[in-house]
């Protein structure tokens, strides 16, 4: 995901802060950015140096000024540019799964453990998803056809994250009906 790209988006549906994206990003389960805080600000600058954004800076008594960044029309240009480019597609980079690739190092209660942790670990993750939803929403909302769309993304995340639980719980029942055999290691 392009970081720049993503806050255009952000910045067509309202004008925001570096601080509102932030929040934005880190509340969101379906709007994930694994990068820093500082990738955020030094987009925005560049957004701005680049006339894709405007900046308004708001003073503030006792606190430091209120920069609010606004989308411009070249930036809804660049959106748009951005939405007809090739998508994609999902990289599946799971750390688990190469923690798991070794796993057989480790004894059948051990590996248990593993497993069932993993399990607790993605069943707590998708309370919290579909309580999140519950909560409030973060998405625009400005037509039905955005809406639905929005809809359709918390969805996705909610059943890979169904998807991957029941994976763990078959994996670990195969693994507790399967017979440990010790082989000779080179």
């Amino acid at each position: 995901m392009s970081i720049r790209h993503a806050i255009l988006g952000f910045l067509s549906w309202t004008p925001l802060t570096g601080y509102d994206l932030k929040k934005l990003f880190a509340d969101s389960e379906v709007l994930y950015w694994s990068g820093n805080n500082n990738q955020i600000y030094r987009a925005l600058v560049e957004l701005h140096n680049q006339n894709l954004a405007t900046r308004d800076v708001q003073q503030q008594e006792s606190r430091p000024a209120r920069k609010l960044y606004s989308i411009t029309e070249k930036g809804l240009a660049e959106l748009r540019q951005w939405l007809h480019s090739t998508p994609e597609l999902p990289q599946l980079r799971d750390p688990f799964l190469i923690q798991l690739a070794w796993a057989d190092q480790l004894s059948a209660e051990e590996l248990d453990s593993l497993l069932g942790t993993y399990e607790e670990e993605l069943a707590l993750k998708l309370l919290m998803l579909r309580a999140e939803n519950q909560r409030h929403d973060v998405s625009p909302r400005r037509t039905p056809r955005e809406t639905y769309l929005w809809d359709m993304i918390t969805g996705n995340r909610v059943a890979h994250l169904e998807q991957e639980l029941a994976w763990a719980r078959e994996l670990r029942k195969e693994l507790r009906e399967m017979p440990i055999t010790k082989e000779a290691r080179p």
